[in-house]
């Protein structure tokens, strides 16, 4: 990426734009390019047996967790759409299509990062369909473009399902930014979890560190082309 670009992050829940990408926006915004993430979904009533009992406090502070690891990346235009934690399924896709269009429209991306197909967590499957109707290669259309990346206990957790499994062929290095990724992750307490776990920052650091090594680097993070014009 020479070219001063536009790039676009679509993220489910938050914490989903740091597991997947964190290294990478990291290293864009430290290139100059311009970064937006949009966190589609809330991230946290799926935890209560209904959505109207969840705790608003919590809400509040996992959107604040969201600004301080934004903070952290050097993302200035991060943007909420509270969508129902793992509900996106009681959500008509077209709306959350439009919700991608508008976004497109408004930020006029060259690149859009998206969650990958085959996930485990439903939410990430349907960002992902919403993401590939959206950004559908239209004459006007500024994205040339998408790729789909892997969130650690999602991605990885497919066993079995029917799903695609995660195949990357597009790696960035981050040598230099995987601290600030782990950095960006530690202000999402609440998400992160101890080892064994793939969400714990050893695991994280581990994964990224066996990517570097597969495509000889310190440390990479991995994403499937979705499609690309030249």
């Amino acid at each position: 990426m020479n070219k001063k670009k536009s790039i676009l992050v679509l993220a489910a829940h938050p914490d989903d734009e740091v597991l997947g990408c964190g290294g990478t926006i990291a290293r864009l915004v430290k290139e100059g390019h311009s970064v937006s993430v949009a966190i589609m979904g809330e991230g946290i009533t799926s935890r209560y047996s209904e959505r109207s009992s969840a705790d608003p406090m919590q809400k509040i502070n996992l959107k604040n967790h969201s600004e301080k690891a934004s903070a952290i990346l050097g993302v200035s235009d991060l943007r909420f759409f509270d969508m129902p934690d793992n509900r996106f399924d009681t959500v008509p896709l077209l709306d959350i299509v439009k919700i991608i269009e508008q976004l497109i429209e408004e930020i006029q991306p060259d690149t859009v990062f998206t969650q990958h197909s085959g996930d485990l967590n439903v939410d990430h499957g349907i960002v992902f369909r919403a993401t590939i109707t959206a950004t559908r290669p239209l004459p006007e259309s500024t994205v040339k473009e998408v790729l789909a990346y892997e969130v650690p206990s999602s991605t990885d957790w497919a066993f079995q399902t029917g799903s695609k499994t995660f195949s990357p062929n597009v790696f960035f290095d981050i040598s230099t930014t995987l601290d600030v990724k782990l950095q960006a992750m530690e202000t999402y307490a609440s998400e992160i979890r101890m080892p064994p776990h793939p969400r714990s920052l050893d695991a994280i650091r581990e994964n990224a560190c066996r990517w570097g090594h597969i495509i000889g680097v310190r440390a990479a993070e991995a994403f499937e082309s979705i499609r690309e014009i030249r």
